[in-house]
């Protein structure tokens, strides 16, 4: 699908990437083309799959998250997957992803405060069956999200 999107739709997604609710009739102004056309475009980035869905932008410290890390694991290659369900069913998990270099996983973990952290951490990941090490690195800053990918103009 990507080879297929035009200007068009790239504007679309960079749109909503900025304001996920944003009307059709909005988004059909802001980019110069009919709301039948906006429709349209927006059902078929969804339907194949370049739009996965609407989401809210939550800021983790005002749900109670204010320590944020990311944490680099390196595992027994034969338990990825099970490390990887059993990092699913972690609270505080908030991305997983499976890389290549030093290590074979960062996470990105939200928790209360640093003990909360270190319990996640010590207690619940370096405790998994597969898990050899882990690295934290504690972020600081979250800068706002960029909001687009691409820039296609």
């Amino acid at each position: 699908m990507a080879s297929t999107l035009d200007a068009t739709d790239h504007r679309i997604l960079d749109q909503l990437q900025r304001d996920g609710r944003m009307s059709m009739r909005t988004l059909a102004e802001r980019l110069h083309i009919s709301r039948a056309n906006a429709y349209a475009r927006v059902e078929r980035l969804r339907t194949s799959g370049v739009i996965k869905g609407f989401r809210a932008d939550i800021d983790p410290a005002a749900t109670g998250l204010g320590t944020s890390a990311y944490v680099t694991l390196n595992v027994q290659q034969a338990d990825w997957r099970q490390v990887r369900e059993a990092l699913r069913a972690l609270p505080g998990i908030a991305h997983i992803g499976l890389v290549g270099g030093e290590f074979d996983v960062i996470l990105l973990v939200r928790a209360r405060d640093n003990a909360d952290l270190r319990r996640l951490v010590l207690d619940e990941i370096q405790g998994m069956p597969g898990v050899v090490n882990t690295r934290t690195l504690l972020v600081f800053e979250e800068p706002e999200p960029l909001g687009r990918a691409f820039d296609a103009d």
